[in-house]
């Protein structure tokens, strides 16, 4: 750092006070797509963003919005509320990859939850952050856990946790969810209880854990653990992982991604492709 002399004495230069998180949040430039506001980032930065705020001792809320999410967050002001106060947007889902280039406002990638759990864990592990997993059927929590480490020898897992359905809606139930989070102390934090749920529990959370960061991810533990396939790399890149998720599971699927995510991301992308023509 340079000094300089006055009066014959050395004094250092005033320096700006660093901003709060609230301002760093405000000043960083977002895109905006469908109506939701996404953080034009690539995976690795992502990844840089959550360690230098855990350096700091600062936590946050990350949420990957696809189709389905913006779909539910076009029809919902509190759903879109939730997305709208977490520290992190990223588009997972490539029909809003492809709405942005259209706006003229691009996002350098899509940024999968299914993709974060990896790479956050490969960086947990060499910062030595202990994470948690929580949400999945029963046993798959640690079977991805188990995964990952194999993956990242040296990963902390400081818990897991399949709670039952509708948990947060028991005072009891949720309390012992809480505590046993709480008493982990992890730095990072994964919950795959599929959006809005998961996103409602981290905002009860957060105020337990403030220095932890918290990673909204649907299935990604599933994932993870390998109780559910992901599609080719190809199918992933060409926008089509909707469609291998739904022939491996129809019954579950097909309502939602063909009543409503599709037709939404062919009005999303009709709607883009006007205003680039047009504007």
């Amino acid at each position: 750092m340079a000094f300089r002399t006055v009066q014959g004495a050395l004094s250092v230069p005033r320096q700006r006070p660093r901003p709060d998180k609230a301002t760093r949040r405000r000043l960083r430039r977002r895109v905006h797509v469908a109506g939701l506001a996404i953080d034009p980032m690539t995976e690795s930065e992502v990844v840089d963003h959550v360690v230098d705020a855990l350096k700091r001792g600062e936590g946050g809320h990350l949420v990957t919005p696809n189709v389905d999410i913006s779909w539910a967050a076009a029809r919902d002001s509190e759903v879109r509320g939730i997305i709208e106060e977490a520290d992190l947007v990223v588009a997972d889902g490539m029909p809003l990859v492809w709405a942005a280039k259209l706006l003229g406002t691009p996002v350098p990638s899509r940024v999968a939850g299914a993709d974060l759990i990896w790479s956050l864990a490969e960086a947990a592990t060499f910062y030595r952050y202990p994470i948690y997993l929580l949400g999945g059927p029963p046993g798959v929590a640690t079977q991805a856990a188990g995964r990952l480490t194999a993956r990242h020898p040296g990963l902390l897992v400081a818990g897991t946790d399949a709670p039952p359905y509708g948990f947060e809606a028991d005072s009891e139930s949720y309390a012992k969810v809480r505590d046993a989070l709480v008493a982990a102390g992890p730095r990072l934090v994964f919950v795959g209880l599929g959006f809005p749920k998961q996103d409602r529990l981290i905002g009860m959370l957060r105020k337990d854990l403030p220095g932890t960061w918290f990673v909204g991810c649907g299935s990604a533990i599933a994932f993870a653990a390998g109780a559910v396939r992901r599609a080719p790399q190809w199918m992933q890149r060409a926008g089509l992982e909707w469609l291998f998720r739904l022939l491996n599971e129809p019954g579950r699927l097909a309502r939602r991604y063909l009543l409503h995510d599709l037709p939404f991301a062919l009005w999303l992308l009709t709607v883009c492709l006007f205003r680039r023509l047009f504007s």
